[in-house]
């Protein structure tokens, strides 16, 4: 069972990173990480997720052609999502999408800590669409632009922190949602230094897809 991890940006040190915690969360599938080499260096606000779609779908037509069990969209903002989904005969999974169906399932309340403030608006939108909007406490900007996450990792990580923690002091929130898939990097921090769960989005998609994929194997087999 392979399940194809697509990074929407052209940054293949994020989805090394996105592989590797998705391989460490459900070790029994097979992830294998594409990078859009033809996509922005990160997606940051809708323009930079306009310019990823097109790449986007055509690595899922490939996914979809190669005999994929599922597809991971590799960003926080669902990029292309739907359209992805309607053209995939295999499940297919954001990681925003997974971690607030992760926060529903246990009746959490949440706030996503993210990037730059030009992804709020995006991520709402998002949560609102889903149907989760009763849940979310707030969506907050760390401030700390995408590609940062992996050359300044000890910064990013402390303006993080920081917000995640102002998220808990005044959003009444019982997890803290990491808004990026470059967050990866800070997972453990943010769990060692809150006192409330702490929803990493590559570990939710991964651990998702697990029984999601396997269901659709089964399926096939029934038929």
């Amino acid at each position: 069972m392979t399940v194809i991890i697509i990074n929407p940006n052209r940054t293949e040190a994020m989805t090394d990173a996105m592989v590797a915690m998705a391989r460490t969360t459900a070790p029994g599938i097979a992830f294998t990480g594409w990078t859009s080499h033809d996509g922005p260096p990160a997606i940051q606000g809708r323009e930079d997720g306009l310019a990823a779609t097109q790449p986007l779908l055509d690595l899922a037509d490939r996914a979809e052609a190669s005999g994929a069990s599922g597809i991971i969209i590799g960003c926080f903002d669902d990029t292309a999502l739907a359209e992805v989904r309607s053209r995939a005969s295999c499940p297919v999974m954001g990681l925003g999408q997974a971690a607030f169906v992760h926060c529903a399932l246990r009746g959490w309340r949440f706030s996503v800590v993210t990037t730059l403030p030009v992804s709020v608006p995006i991520l709402e939108e998002n949560v609102a669409a889903y149907g989760y909007g009763t849940l979310l406490g707030r969506v907050r900007a760390s401030g700390v632009p995408v590609l940062a996450l992996e050359t300044s990792p000890q910064d990013a990580s402390a303006r993080i922190l920081d917000e995640a923690r102002a998220a808990v002091d005044r959003d009444r929130v019982d997890a803290i949602v990491l808004g990026c898939a470059g967050m990866v990097h800070v997972t453990d921090t943010m769990r060692k230094h809150l006192p409330c769960a702490v929803i990493d989005p590559v570990e939710s998609a991964a651990g998702s897809m697990a029984w999601l994929a396997r269901g659709g194997l089964e399926r096939k087999a029934a038929l």
